[in-house]
This record gives C-alpha cells, structure tokens and sequence, in this order.
C-alpha cells in the first residue's frame, strides 16, 4: 500500500546544467573490488535487469519530462536545494540519523517509509512523520517494485541520488534475502527508472569475511551495484561499510552500573573494532551524495582514536562508574558446541533455521574484529581502517551512564 502526494512549489525543482561523466573513477576502491566480487562465501551474483527510461511514461509527472539521460548526471552541479535525494530505509537505525543530516545540508529529502515503522512495526504514519520531519514521507513498500515505482511516479519528480540505509532487523535467512538484497535492488532498478545518477549504500565492514546470510546478500546487491556502473558511465556509487555502531556496544553499561561482571568471550582481545557514532556516520553517508572523491569506492569507515577490544571496553566502563574491574570470560567454544547441536537440529526441523543462523551471528560477532581484513595478511589491520569524525565512546558511554538507552533500540536481534 503506497500514500504519496505530488509535491507542489517547494523546491522540488530541476535546473539543466553541464553533463558530466565520471568515467574511470571506480578505479579507486579503498578495497579492491576482487574482496567484493570472489569472496570465498560469494553467491551466484545474476544480471541486474533495469527498466529502461523509454517504459517511463512523462505525462504523469506534474512539473516536467523526466528523462534519465538528460537529468542524471547534472545534480552534481546543483545547489543541496535543487538535488532530490531518495532515502531508503528511512525510519531505520541509521536511516533516521541520514535523514536529519540531509534535511540539515539542505537537500530535498523524499524518505521512503512503511505505514508501520519501527521495532515491531510500533510507529504509525503520525509518529512516523514526526521522526522524519523536514522531509518529504512517502509511505510505500520497498519489497514490492510495482509499488514503490508507483508510489515515485505519484510524487511527480525525478530523482538524483537514492541513499539506502535498508538492513534486516534480525539478520534471518529469509529477512536478510528479503530486505539486504531484493528490497535494496528495488531501490536501485527504481531508483534509476526516474533519473537517478548516483547510490549510496550502507553496507557493512563484516562482509568481508561473508559467513552470515545477511553478509551475502549485502555482497550479493553490492557486486550487481558495481556492475551497473561499469555498463553505465553517467550512473556512480559510493558503498560505506562502517564498523561498529555505539549503541551495539552499549548492553552491558547497565549491567557494570549495578555492580555485576563485564561479560567477554575468550581473553576479551578476540573482536576489535573502532565504533562509530550514528551522527557521525550520517554525516559521511551524507558526504557521499556530492564528494567526488568518494565516487565509485568501497569506503570502509570507524571513528575517531585507536581500535578498542571488549577488554578495553569493559575496563572502561568501570573506571567510567568508578568500580573494580570484575569480569566473566566464556570460551568461545560453548558457542561452537551450540551452533552444531542447532545445525543438526535444523535438518530434521528446518523451522529453526533462523535460530541456527542467529547462534552464528552471536559467534561471528564474539569472535571477528569490525576492522579492515588485509587481504594480503589475512589479520584485521586497524591502523588501515579510516577514521571519521569526532564522538568518542567513552563519551557515549557517559551519557548513556546519565541518560540510560530508552528510546536506542537496535533492532529485534540482541547478542547478549
């Protein structure tokens, strides 16, 4: 079910300006494309088939002929105002933050949202507006092309840039194929149906080392991304693969509030990562709609400072609440004997597949650093992993020590 509304004078404006092409920039991955493309746990990746702009019908459009060839590649010598910016995943975690950032440079913003957004489907269209304020709500569903190309259509724009902040909320078989790469090629094949001239998406660093269903169908839509831009010079992306969010490393700070032990698998020193704040990651997402030089590049990104282990984690913490370090190490082992038994379980029940696959979501991420693998090396490599911005985890940390996480849900899938 879609409810939008064509936009009336409110900037909603496209002006002709000089073509450009960025032909050849896809060169500079920070990761070589070959981690993206033959990755060891890669899927048969098939050929993305785009509508073509000539099935685009103009006389729908309220304000003008929408033609991909003549619109696509001019945004970027426009003003933030003039450029329409298509959000995907729009009432998302991060989705929310890259929406309000947007607004915030100026951009025209058309947010993409389910009537029933949030955790557990919460929010209705009220709230919903209320989170997305400044931005154009357009009430759509994005596993479902027809109606997302139709909900566009009744906007009576073009589009220049679609950002996609769409993630599953709990990494299932099912979910993750259903939204990581069907629903993120919707808004792709769309996306580009009405003009779009540049992607922006929001994958992950943990790709690449792919074990987990949702870590292939993020790599699956990332390779078919790539491709699109090889047979297509005037079409860019910029892919950023962020490391770990604050808030995912935030469900022990009550815990070591109330005196109890920091709990850790193996030594503490087994997953590494250089955490990011959500502002800050919005930021860079937001920075990718007209940085040139972050065209056609994987763009692996953490935060300010030094990579930090759950040791260091925890250490802090308890000198942030001004206790003795007290912890819990579990052997990673008694994950491992957990996922076989649920293996096993699965091939005479396979209902409990996504019980099976949320057990090894809990081991990749109590065992593998969020940080640059070095291809060469095969280790995680921090020094080589960018840094970006400047909210600190310590710094979160205290606030959340004072404000407590009411309203920082990440989602329906919890490590601990």
């Amino acid at each position: 079910m879609s409810a939008c509304t064509p936009l009336n004078g409110n900037g909603f404006t496209l002006q002709p300006s000089k073509r450009r092409s960025f032909k050849g920039l896809h060169a500079s991955h920070l990761i070589s494309q070959f981690q993206v493309t033959t990755a060891p746990y890669a899927i048969p990746l098939p050929s993305l088939h785009l509508h073509q702009p000539s099935k685009f019908r103009p006389k729908k459009f309220n304000l003008f002929t929408v033609s991909a060839n003549s619109t696509k590649t001019h945004f970027r010598n426009k003003n933030p105002k003039e450029i329409n910016v298509l959000v995907v995943g729009s009432t998302g975690y991060i989705g929310n933050f890259v929406v309000k950032e947007l607004v915030r440079r100026g951009f025209n913003v058309v947010a993409i949202a389910r009537e029933k957004s949030g955790t557990r489907g919460k929010n209705g269209k009220d709230e919903t507006l209320s989170m997305l304020s400044g931005a154009k709500v357009c009430f759509s569903d994005v596993t479902n092309l027809e109606s997302l190309e139709k909900s566009i259509e009744n906007l009576g724009i073009s589009v220049d840039v679609v950002v996609s902040c769409l993630a599953s909320r709990n990494g299932g078989v099912k979910d993750s194929r259903l939204i990581d790469y069907e629903a993120t090629k919707n808004s792709l094949v769309a996306g580009k149906k009405f003009g779009a001239a540049h992607f922006v998406l929001l994958s992950a660093i943990c790709v690449q080392k792919p074990l987990l269903e949702f870590q292939r169908a993020k790599l699956k839509f990332e390779s078919e991304l790539i491709r699109e831009s090889e047979k297509d010079e005037g079409f860019t992306y910029s892919i950023v693969r962020p490391t770990a969010f604050f808030k995912s490393l935030a469900g022990q700070v009550e815990l070591v509030k109330d005196g109890k032990p920091y709990v850790m698998f193996g030594d503490g020193k087994l997953c590494a990562c250089k955490p990011i704040s959500e502002p800050d990651l919005a930021s860079f997402i937001a920075d990718c709609v007209l940085g040139e030089d972050l065209v056609n590049r994987v763009l692996p990104i953490g935060g300010p400072g030094g990579a930090l282990t759950p040791l260091e984690q925890g250490e802090m913490l308890f000198r942030l609440v001004g206790k003795e370090p007290k912890f819990i190490k579990v052997p990673i082992q008694i994950m491992d004997f957990a996922i076989g038994f649920l293996d096993f379980l699965v091939s005479a029940f396979p209902s409990l597949e996504d019980v099976a696959e949320f057990g090894k979501i809990g081991r990749y991420y109590a065992a593998e650093s969020m940080l640059i693998l070095d291809p060469e090396t095969n280790e995680y490599n921090a020094e080589k992993t960018p840094s970006y911005g400047k909210d600190t985890l310590e710094d979160f940390f205290k606030r959340v020590l004072e404000e407590g996480m009411a309203g920082q849900e990440l989602g329906e899938q919890t490590i601990f």
